[in-house]
């Protein structure tokens, strides 16, 4: 028999590494594997396929940094190799290294303290049940803006003796009742202005209720807003305005209207400005009681949110659980629109009450004193405002008695009175039990807004006021100074009108005490399950003590909250360090229009403000930074092919074609393999990953990452305990006969 010879074919394969590091021509993506230093061993041989299923992701590192010489060594070739760049990493490492650069908003956020500026602002904020009265935006610019109508003798916190002394020279009680006219400001001529005003605040405030009549079914019903109403107003507000000052917010919800006004120099600095409103009236939905709130970012760095809110009215205990439930309704459903944060990052749903930096909630609130007959209550006041509406006299009031009591509260609290003695030390007003301050101090236990708080139903997580020492805000007749309510109803004297602030720091401590006590709850509840709180029953107790019922058969809970407030330094939810102060509380008694008296408090804030030019110019040398360290941090990887691309010609037999970017396999003969050998490292720094992706195939071809004819392997397992730990796995299939 002669031997015929073997048929010869050449076979050529494509292999091509992309800018991405990937290996095109033959694989797919899923046969991705990630190495040090890899040889890559390409098989002409019929019977095996590698199953590229099986082969998991895995990186290549950047070469380690080139050890130090080592005689000892020099022999191992294995030593070697491991010592090569790009080589797999030794069997102690438990990771792969994997650079991931920080975003471009990262990165400036990191820096903000560059481009950022500490700051100060006064806020004022004033809540004025207006009742709907006609001529009140006559006055609202007098007592707003120019901060007058502070009868300095009966006011709060920040008005001083000095205020005292500027109102000499202010028209008299008497000549203001007389001339009252609801087309002329009430508040009295000749007013200098107790509290700061008109460029000295940079963020005005304004919140109002009952601008229409609730009570009307025609306004309480109509299913448009009237801006006529709201226009009346801003009007008014605008014209005692200092230059410059923009509108910033302006929400209304029939009788309930909020504008917010800022100075040239803060209006640039308010962003993401928001409004909205939860009607919690009739039915819990209609808009005849409920709030009115905005909220907008200060600076970049700092959210503020003011809430404007008209609660239930009424005297009795349903009334007070219905005032309960009204503010837990605006705060469930408050909801602002969807922010874009200092990081760039646009949030995937809008923010709620509870996660501003700093909220101010006021308006008519409506708790009342309770318990409290209200004719005891007026004689009581009475006697400290009888000086001012001398033609107001209640008939339970003895002329004798008041004389006798202002004659004691004169001589106790000053000392230079002829009934004091030389060497007399002036007695605090809290403590002079003749003074308008005891009979604050003694009124307030008894009101419901404390009493909820202490309570825990209602503005107790966090919120906070500031110490009440002016007269009530609500009953007084129209056009009286200090005429409290002679109607039929004789309505009993409270502090319906309040301003109350909140940090994000408050809330932050209300909600880790809450926490606290509900571990503690479920701790008790496990204990009581288990009998554990019966096992002490039979022993001999030489006490009881119960802390939750501790101080239940006190007399009255003492009202302690009389304190001046101390500045609170507040980290924001940006990370920036804020401060506020709140300087002034105060009623204005000398506004005549309203049964109501305007309330207002000013705080001032220290925030952190952002420069644009600043953090342009940061921006710019970040994204700089970046680029670089982008450029620097792509994938470098060597391909280098073992290959001969020659002809039959023995003179061309290991001769290589640079134009060609395949693996050559030459003459190939029946049921012999061939190999090639791709070597792939990887040079760069960072950790590199290559993949292989799907061949072109005709209809009639299998798919696969290769055809079946070839195989491939590493020439080398990973080292145990990396990350790489799969291998090549291999299936076998017979020869064609």
């Amino acid at each position: 028999m002669i031997a015929q010879p073997l048929p010869r074919h050449r076979s050529r394969a494509g292999l091509h590494l992309n800018r991405h590091g990937a290996l095109t021509g033959l694989g797919k993506q899923s046969l991705a594997a990630s190495i040090q230093l890899t040889t890559l061993v390409l098989q002409h041989y019929d019977i095996t396929v590698a199953s590229y299923h099986d082969i998991p992701a895995k990186h290549i590192t950047p070469p380690p940094p080139m050890p130090s010489s080592d005689t000892g060594s020099a022999g191992s070739t294995e030593r070697l190799e491991a010592n090569i760049p790009g080589a797999f990493p030794a069997g102690n490492i438990s990771q792969t290294t994997i650079s991931t650069h920080q975003t471009l908003s990262q990165s400036l956020y990191e820096r903000r303290a560059e481009f950022t500026r500490l700051r100060d602002v006064r806020i004022k904020v004033g809540s004025w049940n207006v009742a709907a009265q006609k001529g009140t935006e006559q006055d609202v610019g007098a007592w707003f803006v120019g901060g007058k109508g502070v009868e300095a003798s009966f006011a709060g916190l920040g008005v001083t003796d000095a205020d005292l002394k500027a109102e000499e020279g202010r028209e008299s009680i008497r000549a203001q009742e007389a001339r009252r006219s609801s087309v002329a400001p009430t508040v009295p001529h000749h007013d200098k202005g107790a509290l700061p005003a008109g460029d000295e605040v940079g963020i005005y405030a304004l919140g109002l209720q009952e601008v229409v009549d609730i009570s009307s079914a025609t306004e309480a019903l109509r299913p448009y807003t009237d801006p006529s109403v709201a226009n009346k107003w801003k009007a008014a507000v605008e014209a005692s305005l200092p230059k410059g000052y923009q509108l910033v917010a302006e929400q209304q919800l029939i009788g309930l209207l909020l504008i917010i006004y800022a100075s040239p120099s803060v209006y640039p600095h308010l962003k993401a400005v928001s409004t909205t409103s939860v009607g919690t009236g009739l039915m819990g939905y209609m808009g005849n009681k409920g709030a009115v709130t905005a909220r907008f970012v200060l600076g970049e760095t700092t959210r503020l949110v003011f809430i404007n809110s008209h609660l239930a009215a009424g005297a009795d205990k349903a009334s007070v659980e219905r005032r309960n439930w009204d503010a837990a309704q605006i705060t469930s459903r408050t909801r602002f629109s969807p922010i874009t944060d200092s990081m760039g990052l646009n949030q995937g749903q809008g923010e709620g009450i509870g996660e501003e930096d700093f909220a101010f909630w006021f308006g008519d609130l409506n708790y009342r004193l309770e318990g409290m007959p209200g004719d005891d209550v007026r004689r009581l006041l009475t006697i400290h405002t009888k000086g001012l509406d001398p033609d107001t006299v209640d008939d339970s009031i003895h002329d004798d008695a008041t004389t006798a009591s202002t004659d004691v509260s004169t001589k106790l609290s000053d000392p230079n009175s002829s009934g004091a003695k030389e060497d007399a030390v002036p007695i605090p007003s809290e403590l002079d039990p003749a003074s308008l301050q005891a009979t604050i101090h003694s009124l307030l236990p008894h009101d419901e807004l404390i009493q909820q708080q202490k309570a825990g139903k209602a503005f107790q997580d966090g919120w906070k006021e500031g110490p009440i020492r002016f007269l009530p805000s609500y009953k007084y007749d129209v056009g009286k100074v200090a005429a409290f309510d002679s109607s039929e109803k004789r309505r009993c004297p409270s502090w319906c009108d309040r301003i109350l602030y909140r940090t994000r720091a408050g809330k932050q401590q209300y909600d880790a005490k809450y926490r606290d006590e509900e571990a503690a709850r479920k701790r008790d509840e496990e204990m009581k399950a288990k009998g554990l709180d019966h096992a002490g029953d039979d022993e001999d107790v030489l006490f009881n003590y119960d802390p939750e019922t501790d101080g239940d058969n006190d007399a009255y809970d003492e009202y302690d909250e009389n304190e001046d407030p101390e500045p609170e330094t507040v980290v924001t939810k940006e990370g920036f360090t804020d401060e506020i102060l709140l300087e002034c509380y105060t009623t204005h008694m000398r506004v005549l229009s309203s049964d109501h008296k305007p309330m207002e408090a000013v705080f001032a804030l220290k925030y952190d403000a952002v420069i644009a030019d600043l953090k342009a110019a940061i921006h710019q040398e970040v994204a700089r930074e970046l680029d670089r360290q982008e450029n620097e941090g792509r994938p470098n990887v060597a391909l280098v092919v073992d290959r001969s691309t020659g002809t039959l010609s023995p003179e061309n037999k290991h001769t290589t074609d640079s134009n060609f970017d395949g693996v050559d396999f030459g003459d190939v003969q029946f049921a012999k393999s061939k190999k090639r050998t791709v070597t792939i490292a990887n040079t760069g720094r960072v950790t590199a990953t290559f993949g292989f992706t799907d061949r072109p195939v005709e209809e009639d071809q299998a798919e696969g990452p290769f055809p079946s004819w070839l195989s491939i392997s590493f020439d080398r397992e990973p080292v145990r305990n990396s990350p790489v730990q799969d291998t090549l796995r291999s299936k076998t299939a017979r020869p064609p006969v």
